[in-house]
């Protein structure tokens, strides 16, 4: 097969745009809370590292396959449509919806990607909490008042949330991908990495159809399957999209109360509490233990005042129950005290950096301050290939890590501490270049 010319990924930090907020998966022991943003609805996506908005025009239409490919997907097409049939699906729907499906080699292309270079936090921040992005937030937030207000009466998150997930989302819908999701699901069921997803996607989206919402031709959106403004999969539509116009259909592709009332619905539903901010940004006291920054380690906010936490601008710490702090650049960045909203973010997209792009863009909607402290800019991150690098000689070294991949996570930031730790080093976990060249020495 002739390969439409390979895309390449650049961003491991992306601003979690095309691929993202796919609302409601299981994380993975090794990237949970990892900083990169990564797709969580409804399964582990978090092997596709990177969620940058890139480059999401199809391939063009000629078709690329051989004879025997192209007959080979069709007797797949014809496999799925008794399955499909099985499960529900009428002839009607099949023959609207499948009639046309067409095999995407790019998708396959984008699905079996590795990013290679990474994108600093402070940088993927500038991006998606930009000037630019935060006055078309104001306005759109202003232009939609009444369906914001609407969704945060009902379930109880503020509009400039739900404005902060569909400005990171799609850029306000600007670009939320121009893919059909049937002959995205339909090419990842037949030839993608897990065949079992996608054809349950496929199931679902054949159902939306059926139920009316929307048809083959408008159900658009990312290479990987996510829809509309705010990137659902077929699945949580299903579960959580409403009809917030009354109009008789969810419709998260041309109704902004459907996408408005069908975001704030997913958040709810994941255990978002009405009247709790997300956090604030605070600052650690001298000698503060940088292992205990990670989401797994909660206490009451009154514990981490008593150990010297306190707010950047002299404000009260937010009363949580269960408070974590997280310092996504190591000790030389900026910290912040989270609650569970924060965590409620997370299961949109499960990526520290991205819960804390909406967080931050939601509070600059809302007229609060952006980051107060400095980010280690003069840094160098780690590419893909540097961190199993690194990886590898931290278990080498006796600080295991597990099997290199190249992925921060947990296991690896739990290795890098023990390892600062044993040369004296602050152990925050934060990788950088310098880290890696002093691992190199014998």
């Amino acid at each position: 097969m002739t390969r439409a010319r390979m895309l390449m990924l650049t961003l491991l930090l992306g601003s979690g745009v095309m691929q993202g907020c796919q609302a409601g998966a299981s994380p993975s022991s090794q990237t949970s809370s990892s900083t990169t943003p990564a797709t969580t609805q409804e399964t582990d996506k978090n092997e596709a590292q990177n969620t940058t908005k890139t480059a999401e025009t199809p391939a063009a239409e000629s078709d690329d396959q051989t004879p025997a490919e192209r007959e080979s997907f069709e007797q797949w097409v014809s496999e799925f449509r008794e399955r499909a049939r099985a499960q529900g699906i009428t002839a009607a729907t099949l023959d609207e919806a499948l009639a046309g499906v067409r095999y995407q080699p790019r998708i396959i292309e984008l699905d079996r990607s590795q990013p290679e270079f990474t994108r600093a936090i402070w940088e993927y921040l500038d991006s998606a909490v930009s000037s630019s992005r935060v006055d078309n937030g104001r306005r759109k937030l202003a232009e939609h008042r009444d369906a914001a207000d609407q969704a945060q009466h009902r379930y109880g998150v503020p509009g400039s949330v739900i404005t902060a997930i569909w400005g990171i989302e799609s850029n306000y819908g600007s670009n939320f991908g121009s893919f059909s999701t049937i002959d995205a699901f339909a090419t990842l069921g037949y030839e993608g990495r897990r065949h079992a997803f996608a054809q349950e996607q496929l199931i679902a989206a054949l159902r939306i159809i059926q139920e009316g919402d929307i048809d083959r031709e408008h159900m658009l959106g990312s290479w990987a399957g996510a829809m509309g403004h705010t990137q659902f999969i077929p699945t949580s539509f299903l579960a959580y999209a409403v009809d917030g116009d009354n109009d008789g259909r969810r419709d998260i592709w041309g109704s902004i109360p459907d996408v408005m009332s069908s975001t704030a619905h997913y958040l709810a539903k994941n255990g978002w509490q009405r009247g709790q901010p997300w956090g604030v940004e605070v600052t650690l006291p001298e000698g503060f233990d940088y292992t205990r920054t990670e989401l797994s380690t909660r206490q009451p906010t009154s514990a981490w005042q008593a150990q010297g936490v306190r707010a950047v601008q002299g404000q009260s710490l937010p009363a949580f129950d269960q408070a974590s702090i997280i310092a996504p650049a190591g000790a030389q960045g900026p910290a912040f005290l989270v609650g569970p909203n924060f965590r409620v973010i997370m299961r949109y997209n499960n990526a520290t950096s991205y819960a804390l792009a909406v967080a931050l863009l939601s509070q600059r909607i809302d007229g609060g301050p952006g980051v107060q402290g400095d980010w280690p800019r003069g840094l160098k991150p780690l590419t893909r290939s540097q961190t199993k690098e690194m990886q590898r000689l931290l278990n080498q070294k006796g600080f295991g890590t597990g099997t290199p991949d190249g992925i921060m996570g947990p296991n690896t930031r739990e290795g890098l501490r023990a390892w600062q730790r044993s040369v004296g080093e602050t152990p925050d976990g934060f990788p950088s270049s310098s880290v890696l060249e002093e691992l190199r020495q014998p």
